[in-house]
Parts: C-alpha cells; sequence; structure tokens
C-alpha cells in the first residue's frame, strides 16, 4: 500500500509541475490564435504522462533499456497528439475566419449568410445567433429608413402648412396696419382662427415629440368606457352639425378601464374629427365600445369609401394624409400618429381596417382589474 502511494504522489508531483507550466504557457499565449492554446494543451497531456511515467519509473530504478522504452512510446504519442492538435486548431481557426468575414458582411450592411461546410457546435451555434441577430439589425434598418422617410414628410408638410396661415397671417396684419382693410372686424376674426390652428398644430407636435422620446406622462385612473365615450361625442358634435355628419353612439358598454382620462379623451376625440372630415354630407359615423376576448374594444366607423390596401400600413404614420392635397383642412397628418402613440403608452394597439362603404378604426386596451 505505501508503494502505491509513493508511485501515485511521485506521478502527481511530475503531472503537476506540467501542469503549472502549462497554465503559465496559456496565460503567455492567450491573445495567440486557437491553434498554439490547442497546441499547449495537446503537449500539456501528454507531457504530464510522460513526466509522471518517468518520474515513477526513476523511482522504481528501472533499467535503462526499459525506460528508454518508455520514454519512447510517450514521446511518439506526444508527436502524434501534436500533430493531431495542430490540424484540429488550424481546422477551427480557419471556420472562425470565415465566420468573421461572414459577419462583417452584415455589420457593412448586408444580410449575414453561413459559411457552407461542417463546424462545431459552438461555432454553429453562434452562426445561428448571428444570423438571427442579422434579421434583428435588418428589420431595424427598414424602421430607420421608414421612420426618417416619415420625418423627411412630416418636415415638408409641417413647413407647407405653418408657411400658409403664417402668410395670411402677414397679409391681414399688414392690411389692417396699412388701414386698408374693409372689414376688420373679419380680418381680425380671420387671424384668431389662424392663430388658433398653429396652436393645436404646434401642440400636436410637441404631443407627438413626448410619444417619440418616450416622455409622455401619464395618470391612469378607474373610468368608465360610457363616460369617455360620452365626452367624445358630445366635443365632436358641432364639428359633425357643421359638415352633415351623423353621430351614433351605440352599443357602449359601460366597461371600466385603468386609463388616462385626458390623453384617451384625445384618441376618441382624433379618431372622431378623422372620421367626420372623411364622410360625406349625410353619412353616418358611429362610435363602440364593447369586451372582447383581448380586452376593451373601442371603435370609430366612417363612410369614407374606404381606403386603398396599399395605403392601409401607413394610415398610423407621421405625417400621412391619405391624399396629396395639402389644403389646410387636410390638417398636418398627425392625428392619427397621436392615437398609436397615446394608445401603445396604455399597452393597447390600434388598428384600421375596410368596411363595406368606410373603414373601422379600433383601440383595444387591457381591461381593468375586478374589485
Amino acid at each position: 500500500m505505501n508503494d502505491t502511494l509513493l508511485i501515485a504522489l511521485y506521478a502527481f508531483a511530475g503531472a503537476a509541475a506540467t501542469g503549472l507550466a502549462g497554465a503559465g504557457a496559456l496565460r503567455l499565449i492567450r491573445r495567440r490564435s486557437l491553434t498554439a492554446s490547442l497546441a499547449v494543451v495537446a503537449a500539456v497531456g501528454v507531457v504530464a504522462m510522460l513526466a509522471g511515467t518517468l518520474a515513477v519509473a526513476w523511482a522504481m530504478f528501472l533499467s535503462a533499456h526499459d525506460l528508454s522504452v518508455v520514454t519512447t512510446v510517450v514521446a511518439m504519442a506526444a508527436v502524434v497528439s501534436l500533430a493531431t492538435a495542430l490540424l484540429l486548431g488550424r481546422w477551427v481557426v480557419a471556420r472562425s475566419r470565415a465566420l468573421a468575414v461572414a459577419a462583417r458582411s452584415f455589420g457593412d450592411g448586408g444580410a449575414f449568410a453561413a459559411p457552407e461546410g461542417p463546424a462545431t457546435a459552438e461555432l454553429e451555434s453562434l452562426s445561428r445567433e448571428l444570423a438571427a441577430t442579422s434579421a434583428r439589425l435588418a428589420e431595424s434598418r427598414e424602421r430607420e429608413r421608414a421612420l426618417e422617410t416619415s420625418r423627411r414628410e412630416l418636415v415638408a408638410w409641417i413647413s407647407h402648412d405653418l408657411r400658409t396661415p403664417l402668410a395670411g397671417l402677414r397679409a391681414m396684419s399688414e392690411a389692417l396696419e396699412d388701414g386698408v382693410a374693409a372689414d376688420p372686424d373679419r380680418y381680425l376674426k380671420q387671424m384668431r382662427t389662424e392663430v388658433e390652428r398653429l396652436n393645436d398644430m404646434v401642440g400636436d407636435l410637441f404631443e407627438l415629440s413626448r410619444i417619440h422620446a418616450g416622455t409622455l406622462p401619464l395618470a391612469p385612473t378607474r373610468v368608465s368606457l360610457y363616460d369617455l365615450v360620452g365626452d367624445a361625442l358630445a366635443g365632436a358634435d358641432p364639428l359633425a352639425r357643421q359638415h352633415g355628419v351623423r353621430l351614433v353612439g351605440g352599443r357602449v358598454e359601460p366597461v371600466p378601464v385603468e386609463v388616462d382620462g385626458k390623453e384617451m379623451s384625445r384618441v376618441l376625440g382624433n379618431l372622431l374629427v378623422n372620421a367626420i372630415r372623411r364622410t360625406p354630407a349625410d353619412g353616418t359615423v358611429a362610435i363602440a365600445a364593447e369586451r372582447s376576448a383581448e380586452g376593451v374594444v373601442l371603435s370609430v366607423t366612417d363612410a369614407c369609401g374606404g381606403i386603398p390596401e396599399e395605403d392601409l400600413p401607413r394610415v398610423f404614420d407621421t405625417g400621412w394624409r391619405g391624399t396629396h392635397a395639402r389644403t389646410p383642412p387636410a390638417g398636418a397628418g398627425l392625428g392619427l400618429a397621436i392615437v398609436r402613440g397615446i394608445v401603445e403608452a396604455h399597452q393597447g394597439r390600434a388598428t384600421v381596417r375596410n368596411i363595406p362603404g368606410g373603414c373601422r378604426f379600433e383601440v383595444v386596451l387591457p381591461a381593468a382589474a375586478s374589485l
């Protein structure tokens, strides 16, 4: 038993010394190629076995011939192990370099395509992750391009919409200043109307900037949809009468929701104003509120004749108007973008779809927790 223990100690001492030397070598070459690291690992294993074997052989006082045989066998094993490690390392490094080149392609704006050929499980997993990252990056680039296009259009449209009333205000103020206004009271009333429109436009821009910045302040309270819809109908009724449009508030369930009453009133007001302006005289705009499996659904249905299918995905984009006419009644194209921003801030979603004779805007909100 003592001899066995002594042999084990000699073998451990020889292998441990080699292992420590190998650890030091790995630390020194940690920034070098994977091939070198694999060669060191293989060498440590073989040399550790050789050192342990030689230590035991010397302790057992083997003959010179026996010691030479043992040393030769272990040395040959070391040569084969090192050669195998170098070949494996070169293959792995080549695969890693091919993967790096492929990764660089999608970093430069292209799409990632994994190199062909077999790979280790780790490199295969890395390829899958890079492919997924490439797909997400492509989607992000597409969203960024769409957002940039939307911003450029918004700047162009807002510049036009601001320039028109400002030019009118300037002309009317000059007429009043020069005393050539035939009806000063009418001019003053028109100036007030233009100033209010400019104020509304600036307010919409400020609201939209807070939504995009994620700083829209919300103060959710428990309210009834019946009250929200009633207030929205009362606020939109004068505009509906002016346009000769009938407002209908049927199928409104008194469902409780946890929302910011002021912001949600703005959502309903924007949807109703948009529907009234797009509905011809003698048409009907209907608003409804009811429960669904997804939560609570608020809907506004108009008689606009429908939206072209290719335009449906852009309805809630910033600056979208659905018409090439840039007349003041068309608005700045911010109302529906604000609707989507406020609804999404409430963890809901806003959608639109065509129905016979018009379209239906739906706002889905989470239902309030039961008391």
